[in-house]
């Protein structure tokens, strides 16, 4: 078994724990009302898209997300929250130092304590019994969404179940022969949509898109035919699936909780990269953490 199977499979327990570290840490978390940046690399930063889509969504405040390296620096926030699995990412750490060089204040969510984001940021949540050996993320990113989605207070002990559901069921059928994938989200879900395309290109080197729902209808559709597969992760805009359905493509639903549907996907990645030979622990080109030297 790889790590990242042994990871993936873990996930229920991690998100029990992630929502009582997030009542047991209430006072981390932005304030209702205050304006917050979210920010992150790769999957980190889609599970910021979520969130932030969430926090401004249930009306506590003006939530923003950005990749790291694209943080506009004439905006000001009352919080920027960094997402890094590592902690070492050369982005976020400079991020966060030019932050707090202005006088903003920060807050970081990692999994390793012992890394230099323990002192770039005001504040530091650690979810270290999240912490992963495999390249390819899966339960810290889950988890940290989970910790947010609880400080929120949107968070149910459902969502677990679904992600034990997720683990149990089979995939649908003939998902795995698809040649293409098209993950969409509407609302919170879209950045699930990009996570799950990306772990499809990371683990399994599919040719994966992801789009919000209602855009897909606008061109990105062409691309459905018999062999590929589009999968919503969440509820569906009305009439979309018999649109799919008629181009010949596979349409996934996604009856469980969103992030439950992402669990999913990442099961499909790992079956796609078993039939290709592949290693999902050490993908090509990657490594578990971007450190940038100068020059």
């Amino acid at each position: 078994m790889t790590h990242v199977e042994k990871e993936l499979t873990s996930q229920p327990a991690c998100w029990s724990r992630a929502a009582e570290l997030a009542e047991a840490q209430r006072d981390a978390f932005p304030e209702r009302g205050a304006r917050v940046a979210v920010v992150g690399c790769g999957t980190s930063y889609f599970m910021a898209q979520a969130y932030a889509a969430l926090r401004e969504g249930s009306g506590q405040g003006e939530t923003d997300a950005f990749a790291a390296s694209e943080f506009p620096p004439n905006r000001r926030y009352d919080r920027v929250v960094a997402l890094s699995r590592s902690g070492t990412t050369t982005e976020v750490l400079d991020l966060l130092a030019r932050v707090r060089g202005g006088g903003g204040r920060t807050l970081a969510i990692t999994a390793d304590p012992n890394t230099p984001v323990m002192t770039a940021a005001d504040r530091v949540v650690v979810l270290d019994f999240a912490d992963e050996r495999s390249v390819v993320q899966t339960r810290f990113a889950t988890s940290a969404l989970t910790l947010l989605r609880a400080s929120l207070g949107l968070h149910t002990e459902a969502a677990v179940r679904d992600a034990e559901t997720a683990l149990s069921e089979p995939l649908p059928d003939g998902l795995v022969d698809a040649n293409q994938f098209s993950f969409l989200g509407q609302g919170w879900t879209v950045g699930l949509a990009n996570e799950g395309a990306l772990k499809m290109r990371e683990a399994a080197l599919a040719w994966t898109e992801s789009y919000p729902a209602m855009e897909y209808r606008h061109g990105p559709i062409s691309i459905s035919t018999t062999g590929t597969a589009t999968w919503m992760l969440g509820a569906a805009p009305d009439g979309l699936a018999a649109q799919v359905r008629e181009t010949g493509a596979l349409w996934v639903a996604g009856g469980l909780d969103p992030l439950a549907e992402l669990v999913r996907v990442q099961r499909l990645a790992l079956a796609i990269a078993d039939r290709r030979g592949l290693d999902p622990d050490n993908p090509r080109h990657l490594t578990r953490s971007v450190i940038l030297a100068d020059g």
